[in-house]
């Protein structure tokens, strides 16, 4: 049987895997084992990353959207169910935005959640 050096594919295995761990430091970017495994790892932190970045962001528009609240005289939780029966359909990170930039904005969407409750309670 004819000997079998499998150059071209192994080469074009190896090229591809540098040329995604080109940037990384020492090892990982000249040994072919080390880079592979920084770039398992990577791909699997940036997948996992995309999705956490969704919740991270969600939870500092709360934060804010709170702190601006009780500037108003409510908690967030009051505040977002006084905008829910008023129907006001605006999302967080719209609100979180006012809270910081214009806070009379902020103040007037605080104003219909709060005359909403007391309609609610009466």
């Amino acid at each position: 049987m004819p000997r079998v050096k499998r150059g071209t594919i192994a080469l074009k295995k190896r090229r591809k895997l540098s040329k995604l761990s080109k940037g990384y430091r020492g090892a990982r970017s000249r040994k072919v084992k080390a880079g592979r495994e920084a770039i398992i790892h990577a791909l699997a932190y940036g997948y996992r990353d995309r999705r956490n970045k969704k919740r991270d962001f969600r939870r500092i528009w709360i934060a804010r959207i709170n702190a601006a609240a009780r500037i108003n005289g409510l908690s967030y939780n009051r505040l977002m169910e006084g905008l829910k029966k008023a129907g006001v359909q605006i999302n967080r990170k719209v609100l979180a935005e006012l809270s910081a930039k214009d806070a009379s904005a902020f103040a007037r969407f605080a104003e219909i959640a709060k005359s909403q409750l007391e309609l609610a309670r009466a």
